[in-house]
This record gives structure tokens, C-alpha cells and sequence, in this order.
């Protein structure tokens, strides 16, 4: 009976002890949670957002059309023999830049150097038969009609005549010969660059062979490239009033490469995939370029002159379209909607809106809201870790968290980070229709 007592005077000791502590919790978790609540509001909620700003400017801005290309020789020629023989010699070395008429081979000669000798040697004998017949032609016409007979007389004329026709012949057949003796030393054809040797010395070559060689022009080049067909009928009015400038870029997109100028616009558009093939020359100076390679070409179709540009980072997007964050006098910013021109990677073109001379803000939009108080930092002095030109990602913790009030302040707390968390998600859910580019 003890025994239950003192089992049961334990469960009542352990269950009022399980009571007191719920009790102590619960009363202290609202204290904790206003408290809490307070020092987020006064540290974070309604402080300054640290942003970096940039001018808006009036500048000339240049109209670019992009497109890919394939980087083509202008002329490309594979050297062939034009006769059969022997290859003697190959006088070029693989890679080398010939001009037209450098003797690339020589073929061994010796057959086409003997019927030249012999279509030769045919004609003299038909020159030698010829003045011999002009003679005979000359007697018989000095001697009256009654010692020779007039028939006699006219068939030595046609004697002549089929001498003189016979030189003529011979004279072609020479021609003919010499031709084929001249094909025997191989030149190049074109200015350019010589590629891999398809022949070597020793081996019998025929005119039906691959060839020996292979050039391509390379200095200038070309480049074909494609736009779509939305675009053939800005560049062609832009064409009429002129040359058109065209820039070969690498493959990042960011060097010029080499700029040229625009030659023809193709005269149809391809129906299966929509663009319009243009061709562009580039002098290629220092070999820039090659035939076959890929690169971005980007055709300039005007210039947009003093027009007030921002960076392109400036401008934001929201349901109610673009729009940026002005800068009101030194503390404050105002949510202005814009109307945008043509714009590039790296600025874009404000058609209306904003005015050249005012701030806007490029960097630090994860707090920002109509009329919220900022600390601005112009462009350029910002630190390195905090590029201007990079727009702000969604979700993206801001660069104002590093401010030295919020630091001032979370050290004085010692839970500053989960703080910050807090109010970045109150700021985002109080500024629903600004979406973060």
C-alpha cells in the first residue's frame, strides 16, 4: 500500500512540473514575439535602401542589326594540270601567300617541246612551198596568153592560195602546240593562300587528277549572314541612301574583329526558315578572319541622334509595363513609368519619362518601393563587389544589407542576419507589382 502511495505522490510531482513549465513558455512567447517585432520594424522595414545611381545623358546612339554568319574566300581555286606529265619540281611551300602568275610546278616537257618542233618545222616547208608557187605565178603571168594557157595560169594561183592557207593552219597548229608546252609550268591563277599539297614531285599527274593545290583568296574576305525577314526592309532603305557599315565580332560577342562593308542583300527570302542571306566584305588585313569559320556580324542601319539614354540595368518591369527609380533630391526615390526606344545590351533609350540629368537608380532593387528613403551611391565609386551595371536578381539578397546602420544595429541584438530575412520578405510583400529585372 506504501508502495502505491509513493508511486502515485511521484506521477503528481512530475505532471505539476510538466504544468509549470508549459506555463512559463507560453507566458513568455508573446513578450519575445513583440519584441521581436519592434526592433525588426525600427532596424530594417523603414530604413534607407542603399543603391547606386547613374545620370541619364543625351547621347548619339548607333542602330545595330545582329546576325550570324559564315566567314567565306572570296574566290577559291583548285589548280589542276591542265596536261599530263611528270611532276619535275613543286615551287610553293604549303601555307605561302602567292601572287597571280608565281610558278607553282613545273611538269616535264619533253613530248609538248617536240610537237611544237614539229608543227613548226611544217610550216617552214609550207613557207618555202609558197615562195617557190609565187615565183612559177609571176613568170607565167610576165609571158603572153598564147605561150601558156590561161587554165595553167589559174591553177598556179590556187596553188598560192592553198600555200598561204596551209601557213595559216600551221601557224594555228604552233599556237596549239606552244599552249600546251606553256600549260607544262603550273602558275597561280588568283592572289591568295595556298592550303595542304594534294601532289608530290616524282608522281605522274593527268588534267582529270584532285589537283595540286588548293587557294583561297583571304585578303579581302567574306562574310554571309542571315536576318530576319522583319528586318530586309530597314536595311534596304538604309542600303539607298548608302554603304552600310558591317563589324565581324568574336565569339563573346564583345571584340570587333574586323569591320567591312556590306555588298549585296539577297534577292529572296527563304521561305523555310524566314531570313534574308546578306553578304558583307572585310579587308582582313591581318587575318582576323577565315573561310568557314562562324562569327556574329552586326550591320549598322542608323544613328539615333541626342537622345537621352540610361544603362540598361535602370529600367525595370512591372504589369503596367517599364519603368524606373528616379532619385528626389538626396534621401528619397519615385517610381516613374517610361516609354522605351531601341535598346541595346548595354543602355537603352528613353523615349519618354525621364529627362537627361536626372539620377536613376541601377543597382539594389530587392527593397526599393515608390517613395522609400535610399542612401545613393553614384556610379563608379561604388566598391568592386558591387558592380553598377548588373541588374538586381529576384530572390537575390540585396547589397543595402551591408549598410553600417543595420550593422550598428544587429550587433547590438546579435540576430541580425535572421532579422534582415524578415524584413526583406515585409519590403517584398509590400511592393507586389515591381518585378526585378
Amino acid at each position: 500500500m506504501s508502495r502505491f502511495l509513493k508511486q502515485l505522490f511521484a506521477v503528481v510531482v512530475i505532471a505539476g512540473l510538466s504544468a509549470s513549465a508549459i506555463y512559463v513558455t507560453s507566458g513568455e512567447q508573446p513578450s519575445k514575439s513583440a519584441g521581436g517585432g519592434g526592433r525588426g520594424k525600427r532596424g530594417g522595414g523603414d530604413g534607407p535602401v542603399s543603391v547606386v545611381v547613374a545620370t541619364a545623358k543625351t547621347a548619339d546612339v548607333a542602330v545595330y542589326l545582329d546576325g550570324v554568319g559564315t566567314v567565306r574566300a572570296r574566290n577559291t581555286v583548285t589548280v589542276r594540270p591542265q596536261v599530263d606529265g611528270r611532276i619535275l619540281s613543286i615551287d610553293f611551300k604549303e601555307g605561302q601567300d602567292v601572287k597571280k602568275g608565281d610558278v607553282l610546278a613545273r611538269l616535264d616537257p619533253s613530248t609538248y617541246k617536240a610537237q611544237l618542233d614539229q608543227v613548226d618545222a611544217r610550216k617552214k616547208l609550207s613557207e618555202v612551198q609558197l615562195d617557190n608557187a609565187k615565183r612559177d605565178l609571176a613568170r607565167m603571168t610576165r609571158l603572153t596568153t598564147n605561150v601558156i594557157a590561161e587554165k595553167t595560169v589559174d591553177t598556179q594561183k590556187a596553188q598560192v592560195a592553198q600555200l598561204e592557207a596551209q601557213i595559216k593552219a600551221d601557224e594555228a597548229a604552233i599556237a596549239n602546240a606552244q599552249a600546251f608546252l606553256n600549260y607544262t609550268t603550273i602558275v597561280a591563277p588568283i592572289d591568295g593562300r595556298t592550303g595542304i599539297r594534294l601532289a608530290d614531285a616524282g608522281n605522274l599527274v593527268r588534267a582529270s587528277d584532285a589537283g595540286i593545290v588548293v587557294i583561297t583568296e583571304v585578303r579581302p574576305i567574306s562574310v554571309t549572314f542571315t536576318l530576319p525577314q522583319q528586318q530586309l526592309q530597314q536595311v534596304n532603305a538604309a542600303f539607298t541612301k548608302g554603304p552600310l557599315k558591317a563589324e565581324a565580332l568574336d565569339n563573346a560577342n564583345r571584340t570587333v574583329a574586323d569591320t567591312g562593308t556590306l555588298l549585296v542583300v539577297d534577292n529572296l527570302v527563304d521561305s523555310q526558315t524566314g531570313t534574308v542571306r546578306l553578304k558583307a566584305d572585310f579587308p582582313n588585313a591581318n587575318l582576323q578572319l577565315w573561310p568557314g569559320q562562324f562569327v556574329n556580324v552586326r550591320l549598322l542601319v542608323d544613328t539615333l541622334r541626342q537622345v537621352v539614354t540610361v544603362p540598361a540595368p535602370a529600367v525595370q518591369r512591372g504589369p503596367s509595363g517599364p519603368f524606373v527609380y528616379v532619385l528626389q533630391g538626396e534621401a528619397t526615390v519615385a517610381l516613374k513609368p517610361v516609354t522605351l526606344g531601341q535598346s541595346t545590351d548595354t543602355e537603352a533609350i528613353i523615349a519618354k519619362g525621364v529627362a537627361a540629368g536626372e539620377k536613376v537608380v541601377t543597382s539594389g532593387f530587392g527593397r526599393l518601393s515608390d517613395g522609400a528613403g535610399v542612401t545613393a551611391t553614384v556610379a563608379g565609386d561604388a566598391k568592386p563587389a558591387e558592380p553598377a551595371g548588373k541588374p538586381a536578381e529576384v530572390g537575390a539578397t540585396p547589397a543595402a544589407d551591408s549598410r553600417p546602420g543595420e550593422a550598428r544595429a544587429d550587433d547590438g541584438r546579435g540576430k541580425g542576419e535572421g532579422k534582415r530575412s524578415g524584413r526583406r520578405k515585409d519590403a517584398n510583400a509590400a511592393n507586389p507589382a515591381v518585378t526585378p529585372q
